[in-house]
């Protein structure tokens, strides 16, 4: 078999396949049913325009009518007129039903059917294949071996005619005869799930067996949307050395790069955590409007709120964003966390650092947990998203929301603080009889920082300062201070 593959026509399936399918293999769709077994093989067969032109695209149906098939794919705006659909499923009224006396039906029936499935591909000679499917007739032999046979002769017959198959499967069947998965030379497998809450319907696909060839192995999430299948492959990123860089991410705030030390360097990740209401969305903005007044694009995305709120605070803060939006330089995107697979988020991603963008912030880790929470451990995904753009060079500040407002010190809620380069803790405290807000870096990997507390100065008519190291108290991080005698 020759290294030449052809492309699978489902955004992602490529990928996951190291390029698409092999030619000549026969591959085994497995999945329970409304997984999108048909829905992929249809897609798959109007991928190739000169195929279809050519005649070489057929579709045999045991159980699905053909004029189901064509009603089944108007929602998604699909022709099915150059594909040769063959139609073997039962037809006729009860009473046409036959009984045999001399053969068992298994007997007459799976040769009949196996002569037409033959006798239509050898009309054809299609270099594209779907059988629909195949456990009809396993269903039709009451012998496994027989069935084994046949389907192992069948499959050998398409490899010799240059023919590329996907036979489609109930899994079901699969887990009562596992050998059935040594006959074909790859099997994937279609799963549709709820999430533990009960709220979000997860649809994977995940790669089983591929003769031949490496894959990219795991659960890839999978979307089914008017447009037909989108595959969001699920891709480990490497923890690759940064390229390291003297260049540092300036906030424009005077006191607070003076206690950075001039600022973040660039190429790290920035964790800014503390309350709500501390400031923390604020101050990421600043860094965006400071990064955007140098001419450097970035991407915020907003897991809590609209545009419409984050630019009005903005501006009451004397943060004049609008122009920057307009002309692309900072971009806002809100992101529905129940909506969202993470491997999604990541692709989204990609494409914008295509774009050259130079500063991602996450706002905030909170909507970025519910996003994860339904697809495993929030600290495997938030370590592949920071690998993945750690390697590009790109400046990453995560905001993330504490419950407590004062009192025990903790920096996250969710135990990634480790993973995080920077991170900038604020805090609100009660200081002569007032509340005001601290700012202090917590962490600095790569450069020096001042340890200091230092006030954090909000207000609509001079925007964000950073005041003065506070001296004279003790137990300000506690939020209730004492004054130093």
């Amino acid at each position: 078999m020759n290294g030449k593959r052809i492309s699978t026509g489902i955004p992602g399936l490529d990928i996951i396949l190291q390029g698409g399918f092999m030619p000549g293999y026969s591959y085994l769709l497995a999945g329970s049913t409304g997984s999108g077994k048909t829905i992929l093989s249809l897609q798959w067969l109007l991928s190739d325009e000169k195929l279809l032109n050519d005649g070489k695209c057929q579709y045999i149906t045991l159980a699905e009518r053909a004029g189901e098939l064509h009603a089944n794919v108007d929602s998604f705006g699909w022709s099915l007129d150059k594909i040769d659909i063959v139609d073997l499923s039962p037809s006729g009224k009860p009473g046409d039903v036959e009984e045999y006396t001399v053969f068992s039906p298994s007997e007459v029936e799976l040769s009949t059917t196996w002569k037409a499935i033959y006798d239509a591909i050898e009309k054809k000679k299609p270099e594209k294949v779907v059988i629909d499917s195949v456990t009809l007739l396993s269903y039709l032999s009451t012998d496994d071996y027989q069935f084994r046979k046949h389907l192992l002769v069948f499959v050998n017959y398409l490899k010799s005619i240059k023919c590329t198959a996907l036979l489609l499967y109930d899994p079901t069947e699969m887990d009562k005869d596992a050998s059935l998965a040594l006959s074909v030379d790859a099997v994937l497998y279609l799963d549709r799930t709820l999430s533990q809450s009960r709220v979000i319907d997860l649809r994977m696909i995940e790669i089983q067996k591929l003769r031949g060839s490496g894959y990219l192995s795991g659960l890839h999430p999978m979307r089914i949307t008017n447009e037909g299948i989108t595959i969001y492959p699920h891709i480990i990123e490497k923890d690759v050395p940064p390229a390291l860089r003297d260049e540092v991410l300036t906030s424009g705030i005077t006191g607070l790069d003076d206690l950075l030390k001039g600022g973040l360097e660039v190429g790290t990740n920035t964790l800014i955590t503390g309350p709500a209401g501390v400031g923390k969305s604020t101050l990421g903005m600043q860094y965006l409007l400071s990064e955007a007044r140098k001419g450097n694009s970035s991407v915020l995305y907003a897991f809590e709120e609209h545009e419409p709120f984050i630019v009005k605070r903005a501006e009451n803060l004397g943060m004049d964003i609008r122009p920057y939006i307009d002309n692309g330089i900072i971009k806002i995107v809100f992101v529905n966390p129940l909506d969202l697979f993470p491997d999604e988020l990541l692709l989204k991603i990609r494409n914008e650092l295509k774009r050259g963008v130079k500063t991602v912030v996450l706002d905030s880790m909170r909507g970025f947990n519910i996003s994860m929470e339904q697809f495993g451990n929030i600290l495997t995904h938030t370590q592949n998203l920071i690998n993945f753009l750690k390697s590009k060079q790109v400046n990453v500040i995560i905001i993330n929301e504490m419950e407590a407002i004062t009192g025990d010190l903790r920096l996250t809620d969710y135990g990634i603080s480790y993973i995080a380069d920077n991170v900038l803790l604020l805090r609100f405290a009660e200081l002569n009889g007032r509340i005001i807000r601290l700012i202090s870096c917590m962490k600095k990997r790569l450069g020096e920082y001042e340890p200091e507390l230092r006030e954090l100065i909000i207000s609509n008519e001079k925007g964000i300062q950073v005041g003065d190291k506070l001296e004279g108290f003790s137990g300000l991080l506690s939020g209730t201070p004492i004054k130093n005698r």
